[in-house]
Order: structure tokens, then C-alpha cells, then sequence
């Protein structure tokens, strides 16, 4: 059974950057085909897919946050880590990190196969 969990602070001011982690087990992150993403919902909003990293490394971004985003890993911990720079009140959601299934970057977010309980972060001064 594969495990996601979300860590990291959850108030961060305007125009810092926030820093999320994803520890995952019960598998591996490099395992082919899969991809693990992060996804926010701002309070009354849908969900909002934001990128992802794939099992090769590889990193693909939302066009509209591709700018202010960074995804990166640590095999080692078997950890994916987002940066959102220059936060505003606007970034404040919550936060989720998912696998989608193999070579299923592109599937509907209701086709992600795991997903952590998501972290609320709130950008406040």
C-alpha cells in the first residue's frame, strides 16, 4: 500500500517562499511509469493541478504557476519536495501531493491512484 504524506510550515508571509515535502512509502518514486504531482485547493475552489516530477527526474509545470515553481527530489529519503516563490495571499490552499497512474500524467485528478491527507498553508503576514 502506497503512502503519501504531506510536511512543511504552515503559515508562510507574502513573497517568501513556501516549501513543501512529500514522503512517500510503500514504493518507490523512480518506479516506471509513474508520476507524482502536486495539486491545491484554494478555499471554495476546485482542485488545481500545479506539477510533477516522474520517475526518470524529469519535471513538468502548470503553464499559469510554471514561473514561481520548483519541483525537486531526494531518492535517497524517497522524498519530492515543491518551492512556490513569491507567495501571495492567493497561494493560500490546500496543499496535496498524488501519484497519478502509469503514464497517466495527463488523466483526470480523479484517476490519481494515491493521495496524501493534504497540509492547509495559509499566506498571511
Amino acid at each position: 500500500q502506497v503512502q503519501l504524506q504531506e510536511s512543511g510550515p504552515g503559515l508562510v508571509k507574502p513573497s517568501q517562499t513556501l516549501s513543501l515535502t512529500c514522503t512517500v512509502s510503500g514504493g518507490s518514486i523512480t518506479t516506471n511509469y509513474y508520476y507524482w504531482s502536486w495539486i491545491r485547493q484554494p478555499p471554495g475552489k476546485g482542485l488545481e493541478w500545479m506539477g510533477a516530477i516522474a520517475y526518470s527526474g524529469s519535471t513538468y509545470y502548470s503553464p499559469s504557476l510554471k514561473s514561481r515553481t520548483s519541483i525537486s527530489r531526494d531518492t535517497s529519503k524517497n522524498q519530492f519536495t515543491l518551492q512556490l516563490y513569491s507567495v501571495t495571499p492567493e497561494d493560500t490552499a490546500v496543499y496535496y501531493c498524488a501519484r497519478s497512474p502509469p503514464d497517466g500524467l495527463g488523466n483526470p485528478l480523479d484517476e490519481y491512484d494515491y493521495w496524501g491527507q493534504g497540509t492547509q498553508v495559509t499566506v498571511s503576514s
